[in-house]
Order: C-alpha cells, then sequence, then structure tokens
C-alpha cells in the first residue's frame, strides 16, 4: 500500500504542472502507473507490456449510447498473465485529459460472442471517466469467444468459458480502477466512482459483475441483456422450425409484409400515431392476424453482400410480389406465440408484435426456384459449438429438430452452464446495501432478446427480496436503485429503420452517474430520436411497470398502470421443474 501512496504524491506534483494530455500520456508514465502488487490471485502484472498514445479530436455523432461529441484521450494498451498458464490477456483503456477526468471509472461489454466492442469507449471519456475493455485472452480484441471455443473438436475450453463468462470483466475493471488512480495520482483514500455500461451479451456481462461482486460497483447500464444462455441462443431456432413443422416456408417479404401491417395497426393504441409501437402489449391484446390475410406485398430484388458473422456473403434474392396468405398469417401467429413442446408447455417467451422476424428469414434457391430455411447463425453455432463441442460455424440441416429438441437443447445449456452463463442470480441484497444502482433498458421491438426476458428478471428480483411485502410496497422498493425502462420502437440495442421515429436513451449513462453522484432519481428516462422525421426530440421513459399513455392528441404522456397490459409480460414457463429467473 505505501507504494500506492508514493506514487500518488508525485504524480500529483507531476499532474499539476502538465497542462496538456501529451505531458501526461507517455510510455514512462503509464508504465510507472501499472499497478505492480498482487491485486487478485494468480494474476501477474510483472511484465507487462504498455504502450501509450495520445489521440486529439476524436468526434462522435449519432450513436446510441452516448450524445455527439469530441473529445481528446489517451489510447493505452497493456497485458497481464496468470500464474501457472502460458497465456496473455490484452487491455485497452482510453483516459480522458486530466482536466476533462472527473474521478470515474466505467467497463464496457461486447455483442454476440464478442467480449468487447471497441465503439462503446467513448461513452466514459464523454462523462470524464476512464474507460476499459478486454480481449479475455482470445488472442486480440477482434477474436470472439467462439473463435477460440471449444479448444478442438470434443474438448470444451475451459479457460477461456470462465473468462468469458465473468472473469476476464473482473479482472479488467481490477487492474483498470488501480492503474487510474495510479494515472491521475489518486490517493488510495480518495473516491474512484466504478461503472458499468452494455448492451445484449455486454450486458450479460455487466449483470455477471454486479451479481459476483457487488461491492465494487457504485452503478450499471444495462441494455437487453443476453442472461439465459441455455434458452436464448436456442430461440433463433425456433422460427425455422416452425416452418418446417407447418409446413410453408414463405416469401421473407410476406412476413415483413406483416411486421408492417402489424405496427401501423397497433401504432395508434398509445394515444400518438407516430409510427410508433409504444404499447406492444395493448397491441398482443387487440390485434388479429388474420387481418394481414390478402394484402399486397412488393420488395425488390437484392444482391448477394457480405455482411453475415463469419464474412459468408448473404445470398441474393428475386423481386417478391404477391399477396399475404392465410399460410403466413398462421404462421407469423405461431411464432409470435413463442415456442411450447408437443404437449403445449411453454419454452421461454418471444418477441413482442411488431418486431422484426429476422429469425424467420428465409433463402432462395435459384436453382430450384423455391424459397428455403436460413439456419440462424447464432442459434445453429451455439448448438454446434457449446452443446456438440464441435469446431462447426452452424448446423448443416434441421432435420429432425422438433420444438421438443429445442426445448431439451436449452435445458442441456442451462444445466451445462449455471454456473457461468446462466447469469440470473435474483438476490441483490449486497449490491443493494452498499449503495448500487441499476438502469436497465429493453427495446420494446426488440428482435434478438425479448423484452419479457428483462421483464421476468426484475420480477424475479422484486419477488425473490421483498417477499414479504405487497406488490406496491415492493415495487417502490425495488426502483429504490433499480428501474427497467421498456423503449418504444427500439430494436436489439439500437434504432429500428422500421420505426424510425422511436426515440433511444442515449444519455442513460449520464442519468445513471445523477442518480448515483448526486441522488437525482430517474422517475422517468431520457431519451432522443436518432433517426426519422422527428430526429432529434426527446422523450421521457416510464419506468416499469408503469406503461406510457399518451392524452390530447398525443401532446401529453402519462405512465400509468393498466393490468390486463400488465399480464401479457408474465408468462409461465411450465416446460420446466425448476424456476426461471
Amino acid at each position: 500500500m505505501a507504494k500506492i501512496g508514493s506514487f500518488g504524491v508525485l504524480a500529483l506534483v507531476v499532474i499539476a504542472k502538465a497542462m496538456t494530455l501529451g505531458d501526461v500520456c507517455t510510455y514512462s508514465h503509464a508504465q510507472e502507473a501499472v499497478p505492480s502488487w498482487n491485486l487478485l490471485p494468480g494474476i501477474n502484472m510483472t511484465d507487462s507490456i504498455v504502450t501509450a498514445t495520445p489521440v486529439y479530436n476524436t468526434s462522435v455523432s449519432n450513436e446510441p449510447y452516448y450524445p455527439d461529441a469530441t473529445f481528446d484521450y489517451c489510447n493505452v494498451t497493456m497485458t497481464y498473465s496468470h500464474d501457472g498458464k502460458d497465456d496473455q490477456v490484452l487491455l485497452n483503456f482510453w483516459l480522458p485529459p486530466p482536466e476533462n477526468f472527473k474521478n470515474r471509472w466505467v467497463s464496457t461489454g461486447g455483442f454476440g460472442f464478442a467480449i468487447n466492442v471497441e465503439s462503446t469507449l467513448p461513452g466514459g471519456i464523454i462523462y470524464g471517466a476512464a474507460t476499459g475493455r478486454t480481449d479475455g485472452g482470445f488472442g486480440g480484441f477482434d477474436t470472439s469467444f467462439d473463435d477460440v471455443f471449444p479448444l478442438v473438436n470434443g474438448t470444451s475450453n475451459l479457460d477461456a468459458l470462465y473468462m468469458f463468462g465473468y472473469q476476464a470483466h473482473h479482472e479488467m475493471s481490477s487492474i483498470g480502477k488501480a492503474f487510474t488512480k495510479r494515472f491521475y495520482g489518486m490517493t488510495h483514500s480518495s473516491k474512484l466512482y466504478a461503472y458499468y455500461q452494455g448492451c445484449s451479451e455486454g450486458g450479460r456481462e455487466g449483470f455477471s459483475q454486479v451479481q459476483r461482486f457487488p461491492e465494487e460497483w457504485d452503478g450499471a447500464v444495462i441494455g437487453a441483456p443476453a442472461i439465459r444462455y441455455g434458452q436464448q441462443q436456442v430461440n433463433h431456432l425456433f422460427p425455422q422450425v416452425a416452418q418446417k413443422t407447418v409446413g410453408y416456408i414463405p416469401p421473407y417479404c410476406e412476413l415483413q409484409k406483416i411486421v408492417n401491417l402489424t405496427i401501423s395497426a397497433c401504432d395508434s393504441l398509445d394515444g400518438k400515431k407516430d409510427g410508433v409501437v409504444s404499447r406492444t402489449d395493448l397491441c398482443k391484446l387487440h390485434f388479429d392476424f388474420n387481418s394481414t390475410i390478402g394484402k399486397s406485398y412488393n420488395c425488390a430484388a437484392t444482391s448477394a453482400v457480405n455482411m453475415k458473422k463469419r464474412q459468408m456473403p448473404a445470398p441474393a434474392t428475386p423481386a417478391q410480389n404477391g399477396t399475404v396468405t392465410a399460410e403466413g398469417a398462421a404462421l407469423a401467429r405461431t411464432i409470435y406465440n413463442g415456442l411450447h413442446d408437443s404437449d403445449g408447455r411453454r419454452a421461454y417467451f418471444w418477441y413482442q408484435l411488431g418486431s422484426e422476424m429476422s429469425d424467420a428469414e428465409t433463402q432462395y434457391d435459384f436453382a430450384s426456384g423455391k424459397w428455403e430455411i436460413d439456419i440462424s447463425e447464432l442459434g445453429g453455432e451455439w448448438v454446434t459449438r457449446g452443446l456438440q463441442l464441435l469446431e462447426l460455424d452452424n448446423l448443416s440441416s434441421l432435420e429432425d429438430v422438433t420444438y421438443n429438441t429445442l426445448r431439451d437443447w436449452m435445458l442441456e445449456g442451462w444445466q451445462r452452464y449455471e454456473d457461468v452463463l446462466q447469469t440470473t442470480w435474483p438476490d441483490f441484497h449486497p449490491f443493494e446495501a452498499a449503495g448500487g444502482k441499476i438502469i436497465s433498458y429493453h427495446g420494446e421491438s426488440d428482435n434478438s432478446i425479448p423484452p419479457a426476458s428483462s421483464v421476468r428478471f426484475l420480477e424475479s428480483v422484486r419477488s425473490i427480496m421483498y417477499s414479504n411485502l405487497t406488490f406496491q410496497e415492493s415495487t417502490i422498493a425495488l426502483n429504490d436503485w433499480f428501474r427497467l425502462f421498456l423503449v418504444p420502437g427500439a430494436s436489439h440495442c439500437n434504432t429500428n429503420s422500421l420505426q424510425p421515429n422511436a426515440p433511444f436513451p442515449q444519455t442513460s449513462l449520464g442519468s445513471l452517474i445523477d442518480w448515483v453522484e448526486h441522488k437525482e432519481i430517474p422517475s422517468t428516462l431520457n431519451s432522443t430520436v436518432l433517426s426519422g422525421e422527428n430526429m432529434g426530440d426527446h422523450q421521457q421513459l416510464c419506468a416499469w411497470p408503469l406503461r406510457p399513455l399518451w392524452k390530447n392528441n398525443g401532446t401529453i404522456m402519462d405512465c400509468v398502470f393498466h393490468q390486463q397490459s400488465f399480464d401479457t409480460w408474465l408468462y409461465d414457463l411450465d416446460a420446466y421443474t425448476l424456476p426461471v429467473y
């Protein structure tokens, strides 16, 4: 501990005299700031390789996770290893100029099977925080978990699994916070606020940290978290199995038409006609899929493009013209009802009405002149790599795969990875006691992770932690530190081209900081329209379980509770004998 204090005094003098980023963003200063003591058992920083480069006039705009800004920062990389292992983990920290530093640290997460996303780093800098990412020891920031798992056919890579699950982020934040305090010359007793921000896989990683290491965090912004790997990834395969089971594989344009008709029909149910479905719960109560039958659709031909995960070409499609069929409407109804086994028991949630049916996308075989099933890469690769332990990027076919098969795959993934990827521990008493705050959000038209997943987890936390209180009392107690905001019209962790006037909580990290540091409770969450004709407009999001309802011709929004709407979000996952939190 003496080494921290002595460095702090020296660094304070250096930084006081240095007026520019270039004065502190040097190899020598960064090397001195690397913590040299044992932060965590088994972590070796002795032979760390360090770089430091000042970066000036970086501009970001129209991003979903932070406001427009131009800023300077110090770009630092360093490595560490684990005792007894021949490995190397790479870290990347962005640090603001000393005059902009506000005693904050922000950890960021990944997306899909990636443990990091560089584009999330500016959020910390904009709010005066040092911010960081990790490669998980996978061999570089461009290497994802599925590139190193399994180790070989039939052999799990347990080191990579646990690094991906929670260990790498814990190590990165521990090192990053210690490095930040030394870099800026903070004394050992000085308060460094620690925050987390991430969406999708990044949201799951955030929950992995506040659930396992509650005293180390002041707050977290968690978007659309992929907290149930067992169910979530397999869920992507359900529409394709539904197409096979019912025997109808439609042109994708037909399904797109049904989605657009749903949005149009449900738009005004929230009291405001703006092309945004703010009340998908009311849509579920009122929409009739048969109303789409006979409506015409038209989609232009497309060319093949390189856009998929491993740069495989997305196939070309011909022009599509026709009318919505009874088979198409029935298929859409089946898909939106979600996965049930052969006994009619529900295995998981599905997306809300009006969400894009990306998982049901079909492909055209020009040789046969027929539309065919297009197996989801996220779902298929999870089965091949996560369950079958094969170095294959997708399933070759869905022959003999039934609804029961999907249910069994979900159960297998849940059991196998419950301790590392099933990030649903509902008891947050230590985090609450430490004063931590959580702002969680989920796009209501998310087409990758059902928003009912976040509702389920929040309600699980409420019922577990406050079982002795009434619904109203427990909701108030939970909202004191954990708030969920459903984002009307938003897709997966982003804006939505199908509902361009939908807002997005772009400044949610700022709202969290105000809640933690200034006690400003976000009774509603500020959001910004980032596209469409209403671009730049600001709207407020209601905190669950309240729902938006516009009055006075769509000019005034109230947050209301409606029991029948609330009930549409609650699912009985009776395909399992154990509770799903």
